[in-house]
């Protein structure tokens, strides 16, 4: 078998970069867990290097993605995002990620969001081993996440945006078994 890259990420090199070194590396920090969560609801109806070549603009524009800054925002902190060139300027996805922050905040009442989102995998990376055209766009845990989620107050994650998700942070192993970073990510995951 002849080892490739993922395909999707050979048009740039900032997608290459992201492939490489960080997509679906598993990530259980709450708090970055959230910032992908929101990136990705960002991402819906664009494509992800849209994202990522303005995501230093996002962190700049977000404060950091900490969800406790970002919980106390209004209409003032919406109107600056909305006039910053660097981050997409849609008011819907803006206020999306002033709510779901409360509902990070509300969730981290009783247990982490780490824990939240995981549970959904009872805590493991769970290994697929797909070839190209198999890696399904969601899958009943993405949306049983995605009911969960919405149920606590989150927007922008539907069931294909939250098995995007799943795939960035490591939850699934989703690299092709014929590229390299299939057995990387695998063995980074049976250090659970």
């Amino acid at each position: 078998m002849t080892e490739m890259r993922c395909p999707w990420c050979e048009s740039d090199p900032l997608n290459r970069d992201y492939h490489d070194h960080e997509w679906g590396v598993p990530e259980w920090d709450s708090r970055a867990l959230w910032e992908k969560l929101i990136l990705d609801g960002f991402q819906a109806g664009l494509s992800w290097i849209t994202i990522l070549k303005k995501r230093d603009n996002f962190r700049a524009a977000f404060d950091g993605f900490h969800p406790e800054v970002v919980a106390r925002w209004g209409e003032p902190e919406v109107l600056r995002l909305l006039a910053d060139p660097g981050i997409i300027r849609h008011r819907g996805k803006i206020e999306g990620a002033v709510k779901s922050a409360r509902a990070y905040l509300s969730i981290s009442e009783t247990e982490s969001f780490s824990d939240f989102v995981w549970k959904h995998l009872d805590g493991r990376p769970q290994q697929n081993r797909f070839a190209m055209g198999e890696i399904p766009a969601q899958t009943a845990t993405s949306q049983a996440m995605a009911k969960d989620l919405k149920r606590a107050g989150f927007t922008f994650c539907g069931p294909t945006i939250t098995y995007a998700f799943m795939q960035a942070v490591g939850m699934v192993n989703d690299h092709l078994v014929t590229c390299p970073r299939h057995a990387e990510v695998a063995a980074l995951a049976s250090r659970v």
